[in-house]
């Protein structure tokens, strides 16, 4: 009976770790990363679609991930939350700064917004795990989960701006 434990205790853990890659980001984004985003961001400010068409995956994602197809899943994936922790950073400070502008009812409705946007984000996203299962969804999800942080920092900069 230990030993029949002591195996399914060594396979569970066999498996997490197989499986850590998919869920984990190996490291923090760079500096370089960082500032390449935010300037490109800053540039196209006025106009979110060129926004999300200059900035969006080309500066951080893509070059991590190399050649299309050349990456392993996991790793994609990875490469996807990296960039997408760059845009979540940017959308608090933008998300912050436009608070900063408001009354306390606007700010009541702004929060109501943004409470509505991570609920329509997570189940959006969360759909590509329902839809496709296996590891090819963890790549998809990273991917939608960084493009919807993406366009809500571009536009809520935009809100701060008005």
């Amino acid at each position: 009976m230990a030993v029949r434990f002591h195996f399914w205790s060594l396979a569970a853990l066999v498996a997490a770790v197989i499986a850590a890659p998919a869920d984990a980001q190996t490291r923090k984004p760079t500096a370089h990363e960082i500032a390449a985003i935010r300037d490109c961001a800053t540039r196209t400010k006025e106009d979110m679609d060129a926004g999300e068409q200059k900035c969006l995956f080309k500066l951080v994602a893509d070059p991590c991930i190399g050649e299309p197809g050349s990456a392993p899943d996991a790793v994609t994936a990875d490469c996807y939350r990296i960039e997408g922790a760059i845009w979540d950073m940017l959308l608090n400070e933008n998300y912050k700064s436009l608070l900063e502008g408001l009354d306390g009812e606007q700010t009541a409705k702004a929060r109501a917004m943004q409470r509505a946007w991570v609920a329509y984000r997570d189940t959006t996203c969360g759909f590509y795990d329902d839809k496709i299962r296996g590891s090819m969804s963890n790549m998809m999800h990273a991917a939608c989960h960084t493009r919807e942080t993406a366009r809500r920092a571009m536009l809520l900069d935009f809100f701060s701006g008005l």
